[in-house]
């Protein structure tokens, strides 16, 4: 049985053809456990994690950091019996440095990894559903405990070195010799952990802002949970002033400007995505978009009620859960809102995934609630709840933004009034909430101060025609207005 196998690039879902190595977890040499996360890539939807295939040692990295990958090609590879002796041959096919020409056996005994199909939920190791192979953490437990690795500034130099990002060449596969350095050689440095070496804990997306910043993680000690470095912990090592010159010196700038004083910033990943996707919707769907300004000062009393009952105590509330429930309710009084547009038909749908617009480190992503109309107003609570931690914290998986059939976007958390939102392709309607401001109102006959909302939906026009668009953001506001009633006169 061939003992060094080689793990391509999978498809992680919706047929996506590239992804882009954030970050290795793992270095040549390593001894790793079967499902431990090994690196991180960044797809046109989601940064994910990928997980060991097989348990053994790493042999081979074959694309640095930074590296643009397609779909299929070999990122690693593992010996999987690395107590079966040494390897004569290093997996690129060329005799490894200081050791004999490969024979024929040796030859033979590289295997190549199947291709992987679409990722499905299951474990790796086991069969998911559909007869494939899982490959991304979050879609199943594990069977191991999985364990990190120092990224790339932890990497010890008999790892070898990487070549540049826009080298084809893998990364060196065999220990390079290193001259000493005729300096003492320096402390070694305090991990996210609180201790010296070994793995640093931190986020994906706060490993991505380090990088960015050019922040060396295993210098910095954390202040988050189980000592974990935080996103604070990187943004302020990287505003205080260099301890040093020659570290100063040694970091690459947070950003790089010519002498023109212009920044370039390569278009890739979430951002290329979303700009494919909005320049098709806005060039194929014909946009219509409405407002209506609503008191919604019953609204939020009707929220402070909420939060006082002790059922509810521990859930977070707020006024975008008024207005995600407005939304599936008006969808039941007119449901072609949630609808798509197939060219001979008109697809409408009975179900809702609500969408909600989320801006993060990587661009603005639109995860959804599957299936959201089937949900109590608790439930709903903790959907959107745990739909928002899941997209801070950067990891939302495509699985998550697929299938949405409604969207919100929320911009009156950023002060705005409103907007005229974009439909995300497929759908037909999308809503944006502006922010809750106390204004000047007549309220029975008389100038009050009272909490007062923008809403702007934008339709397609080919499905949605004035009318239509016009009821369904009349009653969104209608129940915005005076919930407790609407709920009694329309459930």
């Amino acid at each position: 049985m061939s003992r060094i196998k080689e793990f391509n690039l999978p498809d992680l879902g919706e047929g996506l053809t590239e992804g882009e190595i954030l970050a290795w977890l793992v270095k040549v040499g390593d001894v790793i456990e079967l499902n431990q996360p090994i690196v991180e890539v960044e797809t046109a939807k989601a940064a994910v994690e990928i997980p060991a295939k097989w348990a053994g040692q790493v042999q081979a990295i074959f694309h640095p950091e930074g590296a643009t990958v397609e779909v299929g090609t070999p990122i690693i590879a593992i010996d999987t019996d690395p107590g079966a002796g040494p390897i004569e041959e290093s997996t690129t096919g060329a005799p490894a440095a200081g050791l004999p020409t490969p024979s024929a056996a040796s030859l033979a005994a590289v295997e190549i990894a199947p291709e992987e199909g679409m990722v499905e939920p299951g474990l790796i190791g086991g069969v998911a559903p559909g007869g494939r192979t899982a490959v991304l953490v979050g879609y199943g437990p594990r069977n191991a405990p999985a364990k990190r690795r120092p990224r790339k500034g932890a990497i010890p130099a008999q790892a070898g070195p990487a070549p540049a990002a826009s080298a084809p060449a893998p990364v060196a596969q065999t220990p390079a010799p290193v001259a000493p350095a005729p300096a003492a050689p320096a402390a070694p440095a305090v991990n996210g952990t609180g201790r010296s070496g070994g793995p640093v804990l931190a986020k994906p997306p706060v490993r991505k802002l380090a990088k960015d910043l050019g922040i060396d993680l295993t210098a910095l000690t954390g202040s988050g949970p189980l000592g974990s470095i935080t996103r604070e912990d990187v943004q302020r090592a990287a505003s205080a002033p260099a301890a040093a010159e020659p570290l100063a010196a040694a970091a690459p700038a947070a950003a790089s400007f010519g002498a023109d004083r212009e920044q370039r910033i390569p278009v890739k990943g979430v951002r290329k995505l979303t700009a494919e996707n909005m320049s098709r919707s806005a060039f194929t769907a014909p946009h219509v978009t409405e407002f209506l300004t609503v008191d919604v000062t019953r609204a939020m009393k009707a929220l402070d009620r909420l939060r006082e009952r002790r059922e509810w105590r521990e859930v977070r509330i707020s006024p975008l859960l008024l207005v995600a429930k407005a939304v599936l309710l008006a969808v039941k009084r007119h449901p072609m809102v949630n609808s798509t547009w197939a060219g001979d038909e008109i697809v409408v749908k009975d179900y809702v995934n609500l969408g909600i617009a989320a801006a993060t480190e990587r661009g603005l992503i639109v995860p959804n609630v599957k299936d959201a109309g089937r949900l109590s107003l608790r439930e709903l609570a903790d959907a959107l709840t745990e739909l928002v931690q899941t997209a801070k914290a950067g990891r939302t998986s495509p699985a998550d933004m697929s299938g949405g059939t409604l969207t919100i976007t929320n911009v009156g958390v950023f002060g705005v009034d409103t907007g005229t939102p974009i439909l995300p392709p497929g759908e037909s309607a999308i809503l944006a909430f502006g922010a809750v401001r106390e204004l000047p109102w007549v309220h029975k006959g008389k100038v009050k101060p009272r909490l007062v909302t923008t809403l702007g939906l934008s339709f397609d026009h080919r499905i949605i025609d004035g009318e239509l668009g016009s009821k369904f953001l009349r009653d969104i506001g209608d129940f915005l207005a005076d919930p407790e009633a609407a709920l009694l006169a329309w459930t």
